[in-house]
């Protein structure tokens, strides 16, 4: 099932990001806390992934209410190779429709890709996985651990509807480096377990 059906603005939204495929900071703002981000995507990945209708609805009025409190709005472009969801200002918007003439900085929207290699419409199967994993880790090496190892699941569902134990090394320099310091929030013992937390996390997933 799909997100939802391709809207007027998305053609108008994909020429904003032309030549910025892969840029660094496709998924950074100022405006948007990183947290509700990573809500948004979420809720976006459970709608695409819901069989029932109506469930998908309530995820997609779920993230409209999010993004409201920052008037900001998303969409999922949709193309041969992989969907990608897309947040920008309200402002941006005439009817419904992307004004060119209203956008006073491209850099204010944001992009994630959801599709290609690391999407998966059993989305709910590799969250469930992940968590089992990092409730592993908790039981056999203690709380520190099990909650860094609960960030790491909650990156890699979200961010790549992959199982922790399929991660690359690309990624989990990402998780390392960027996701773990500014959205779990970790505690002084949990930065200087982080590198062993990930090991052991691994080490959990080649056995389940």
């Amino acid at each position: 099932m799909t997100d939802e059906t391709p809207d007027p603005e998305d053609a108008s939204v994909a020429q904003l990001n032309d030549g910025r495929s892969g840029d660094d900071g496709a998924d950074e703002s100022p405006e948007v806390p990183h947290d509700v981000i990573d809500e948004v995507e979420r809720l976006t990945r459970l709608a695409r992934n819901a069989v029932d209708g109506q469930e998908a609805t309530a995820y997609r009025e779920r993230r409209a209410e999010l993004l409201a409190e920052y008037d900001f709005t998303a969409r999922v472009r949709e193309d041969d190779t992989h969907d990608t969801l897309v947040l920008y200002p309200k402002e941006w918007l005439a009817n419904g429709v992307v004004q060119m003439e209203q956008i006073d900085d491209v850099d204010r929207g944001i992009e994630h890709p959801l599709g290609g290699p690391g999407d998966s419409r059993d989305w709910d199967a590799v969250a469930q996985h992940n968590r089992a994993i990092a409730a592993a880790v908790a039981e056999a090496h203690g709380e520190v651990h099990g909650e860094n190892v609960t960030a790491l699941a909650e990156f890699m569902s979200n961010h790549y509807a992959k199982p922790v134990g399929s991660a690359t090394d690309d990624e989990l320099e990402e998780f390392v480096t960027e996701y773990f310091p500014r959205n779990a929030w970790p505690s002084d013992e949990q930065r200087d377990r982080i590198d062993r937390s990930v090991t052991l996390a691994l080490e959990v997933a080649d056995s389940l």
